[in-house]
């Protein structure tokens, strides 16, 4: 069944694609990275998808169903489909504060008089932090069991635990969960990038609530997230997204992305795993075995170390003075080419990581590789950079910084020996330490702003002019900015 669509005479419109808009595609060596569009649907997915849009639902009736399909495929009480990973952090601390008491909810992100403390070990913080705190919730930092059961009070609202850091704090998930129990509060585990396998190993540990993204290893709708666990609160959580009007309004996840998430479920719980990892190693070895032969290059393959892109990768180190390319250099390469080949950096070298890599595409990889390397070998040639340093930018600037929109004023305070710059940066909310070099009046400087768990990467290059300087600052996933400064002491 499909709707009709009435057409003008004689029109027959072309339908947009990545080549005809102007979009290199890229073969991902990376991982589930959602700048790297996450994961390729799988085809199941895209055929739930299609014929999920086909028909209307009433969308509180849809995810009833789904709820309880959920529950009885993982094991889980119940089970909820949310507009991505971030988006279910954000639902689930939601109905933790406000729960379903509709005036409540819609003063959120205002919880005065409502429980908004979220209690978290110093070493779960990450950036997605943001996703709860954006609900009004204050992070509350504890590093010991002794922290967390003096840190509750008549404002705790909820516990969040990273799923990928469990071996990094002192309080095990089973223990924070038995102490949630105890005084009525619940954990929440973010495992985004993570096997939602079956059976759960966070909701048998006591976890009330475990988010996933439905678009990395599930390889489901990229703009979907799977949620398991308590039935009361994943309603909750349900009711402070679309389609109601509460603070995750925004959020919306439609149809299509839901009826796509059940069929990655269920073809999560149908796939041979083995195979596919099987088919990983290979991939790794064929590229191996296309640059092995070249002068010094060494390969190793690595075990995964975390929860999270769960395979294993192909180290690629090289000695620069046989074959004169670096490795920045190399990647650079890789990326610049049709199609684009997005490859992660290890130390000094490189590293393949095959978890999103499409059969055949390690062919592409390895004679890429192999034609860059040894044409590095034949042609290349590392140029020094041991430029001297021309100008001395030893002192205090103020630096004015223009965004594509707005602007800000930040100060540093430099000493420079030789061409080695340090000092100290001062932001508008926060100030950090600053490393530099300067070569002839080119100048470097490189810091990072952090507000809670969220950090900002300033890479500031320019020229030196006397009492000024001037250039374009990186602002990594924020793009750039200009900046100017000025000597003041």
């Amino acid at each position: 069944m499909t709707s009709a669509v009435i057409l003008r005479p004689g029109s027959r419109p072309a339908v947009p694609t990545y080549e005809r808009i102007g979009v290199r595609t890229l073969i991902n060596c990376q991982g589930t990275y959602t700048i790297l569009s996450g994961s390729l649907a799988l085809p199941e997915v895209v055929q739930a998808m299609s014929d999920a849009t086909c028909q209307y639902v009433h969308m509180d009736e849809l995810m009833n169903h789904v709820g309880a399909w959920l529950a009885e495929r993982t094991g889980a009480e119940w089970g909820l489909v949310t507009d991505g990973c971030a988006a279910a952090l954000c639902q689930v601390t939601a109905a933790c504060v406000a729960g379903t008491d509709p005036e409540k909810m819609a003063r959120l992100p205002d919880c005065t008089g409502m429980k908004n403390e979220v209690l978290v070990q110093s070493s779960h913080r990450h950036v997605y932090d943001h996703a709860m705190r954006m609900v009004g919730a204050k992070m509350v930092e504890v590093v010991t069991r002794a922290d967390l059961e003096t840190s509750i009070s008549d404002r705790t609202a909820m516990f969040a635990f990273l799923g990928d850091a469990a071996d990094r704090g002192q309080i095990s998930l089973r223990d924070m969960a038995e102490i949630g129990h105890r005084y009525g509060i619940p954990t929440l585990v973010d495992a985004a990038a993570e096997r939602p396998d079956v059976p759960n190993r966070y909701l048998q540990d006591g976890a009330d609530a475990v988010a996933y993204s439905g678009g990395k290893c599930l390889r489901g709708p990229q703009a979907a997230g799977l949620v398991l666990g308590r039935k009361d609160l994943l309603q909750a959580a349900h009711l402070h997204g679309a389609p109601h009007h509460g603070l995750g309004r925004p959020m919306k996840v439609g149809k299509e992305e839901i009826m796509g998430l059940l069929a990655a479920v269920e073809m999560w719980l149908h796939r041979d795993h083995e195979a596919e990892w099987k088919r990983w190693e290979d991939m790794l070895h064929h590229i191996a075995e296309a640059v092995i032969s070249i002068s010094t290059v060494r390969t190793e393959i690595v075990p995964p170390g975390g929860r999270s892109n769960v395979a294993p990768t192909l180290s690629i180190y090289w000695d620069t003075s046989h074959v004169p390319i670096t490795n920045r250099e190399a990647q650079r390469r890789l990326a610049e080419g049709t199609p684009s080949i997005e490859i992660p950096l290890r130390g000094e070298g490189l590293s393949v990581m095959p978890y999103m890599m499409e059969p055949g595409e390690e062919q592409i990889v390895a004679q890429r590789l192999r034609e860059i390397l040894t044409d590095a070998t034949a042609h290349g040639q590392i140029t020094s950079s041991a430029v001297p340093a021309a100008v001395n930018a030893t002192g205090t600037w103020t630096i004015h910084l223009r965004f594509l929109r707005g602007e800000a004023r930040h100060a540093v305070t430099l000493e420079q020996e030789g061409d080695r710059l340090s000092g100290r940066v001062r932001g508008q909310f926060s100030s950090s330490d600053v490393q530099g070099t300067v070569r002839g009046t080119e100048i470097e400087m490189r810091t990072v702003l952090r507000h809670e768990a969220s950090s900002v990467s300033y890479t500031y290059t320019g020229k030196v002019e006397g009492d000024t300087m001037s250039g374009t600052v990186d602002l990594g996933e924020f793009r750039t900015a200009e900046w100017t400064a000025r000597h003041v002491g």
